[in-house]
């Protein structure tokens, strides 16, 4: 590998690194292709934003074409023994395959210190309502599975997202400290149970790394992941601090698994895995969910794509730009266009509420892949119709098809 990287060779790097290097399956994916895919990528983050599909399953359907959700949902929420991912603090809220299980527990001895503080959400519960969450604890021990409803007690919302219930705050302080895991999901509501009747025995037998191995382990695999990144970029990929990963990465570099390279247009040295591919074209043609591992650091998608991107769920509908859910368009090695989309299940509509191309890409040359892949979604999705509305300088090329 070369110690200097154009601009053009980091792009199509990073994108083989995240599965884009190869077309998609001819045939209709199986637990085979999405347990290669997430191997490579290593985590999918969850989000509970549902206007178009759950952020989760879409990075799949990016990368391999219409595969089934309910292999995944097995893959995540089958029985312990058959389970291969589990959902812990990844990036943020993930589903990571179960072999990573202990390379996380260092961030949960790290969360049940954390709680300890009288000055924490967690601690505060513990001075309100002493041996609260020991009670809701027994309590899932002797009933099972149980949602924070159902806990004892449990209390009522407060209003807003993360206006939760003393239930809610007590099985969230077991879930990060690794007491109890993710036993099912009830529409979107994680369902919790011990940790021991949900993670298969066998990874659980497996030993626990001391938190500077397991550190360096997890940037191993931001590193495959990301194919080429800067130090933050590798730490931020499991939410390692920069303090804690700088060392490891150090050693990674030291021991050959990582090589400093330049990158043309990157301020920050940055680093590039040992075994990273570098293909001369990529031929990739996806929507992306704005929580996929490929853009959901915006100043490194700004960086590797020169692509401002956004999400602008959280503004105020008079000051957006672009739409509530947009999702970047990737075509070739570029992100080329972005579109805002929106199921509406009810009318089995797909509908595409703004579609903006970027600057410099013509319209009328991207209308007719990105037309292909819009009906690809929505047969995925089980929608019947797309709707086009004129939004977008891109709109009425689509219309036109």
């Amino acid at each position: 590998m070369k110690t200097k990287l154009s601009a053009d060779e980091a792009r199509r790097i990073a994108l083989a690194a995240q599965a884009f290097a190869n077309p998609r399956p001819t045939a209709r994916p199986d637990r085979r292709h999405l347990r290669r895919v997430i191997a490579q990528i290593g985590v999918l983050q969850i989000d509970s934003v549902n206007v178009l599909v759950r952020s989760h399953y879409l990075p799949l359907f990016s990368r391999l074409g219409a595969y089934a959700p309910d292999i995944l949902d097995r893959l995540w929420l089958g029985p312990a023994a058959d389970r291969e991912l589990f959902e812990y603090w990844g990036h943020m809220a993930s589903l990571m395959p179960v072999e990573m299980h202990p390379l996380l527990r260092w961030r949960m001895v790290a969360m049940a210190a954390n709680h300890k503080d009288r000055d924490t959400w967690v601690g505060k519960l513990n001075r309100s309502r002493p041996g609260f969450m020991q009670a809701a604890l027994d309590e899932i021990t002797e009933r099972g599975p149980l949602s924070a409803r159902e806990i004892s007690g449990a209390g009522a919302s407060r209003g807003g997202w993360w206006g939760w219930s003393d239930g809610k705050r007590a099985v969230e302080a077991l879930f990060a400290s690794g007491k109890v895991a993710t036993a099912g999901r009830r529409g979107f509501e994680r369902v919790y149970d011990l940790t021991e009747r949900v993670i298969p025995a066998r990874v659980l037998a497996m030993p626990t790394p001391a938190p500077e191995d397991a550190h360096r382990s997890l940037l191993r695999i931001a590193a495959r992941a990301l194919g080429v990144g800067t130090e933050k970029d590798l730490c931020d990929y499991f939410r390692i601090r920069i303090g804690a990963g700088r060392p490891r990465i150090k050693e990674l570099v030291e021991a050959g698994e990582l090589l400093p390279v330049t990158v043309e247009g990157w301020k920050a040295p940055a680093y590039v895995a040992r075994d990273a591919t570098s293909p001369r074209k990529i031929d990739a043609r996806a929507l992306l969910s704005p929580f996929d591992s490929l853009v959901w650091d915006r100043a490194r998608t700004e960086r590797v794509f020169d692509f401002h991107y956004r999400i602008e769920i959280y503004t105020p509908s008079p000051h957006r730009k672009y739409g509530y859910y947009v999702l970047p368009f990737l075509l070739g090695d570029r992100i080329v266009a972005r579109v805002d989309l929106k199921s509406d299940r009810a009318a089995s509509t797909l509908l595409v509420r703004g579609a903006h191309s970027e600057p410099g890409i013509r319209p009328a040359a991207i209308a007719e892949p990105l037309t292909h892949e819009l009906n690809a979604i929505a047969a995925w999705l089980n929608l019947e119709k797309i709707k086009i509305t004129r939004r977008g300088n891109l709109a009425e090329h689509l219309r036109s098809i």
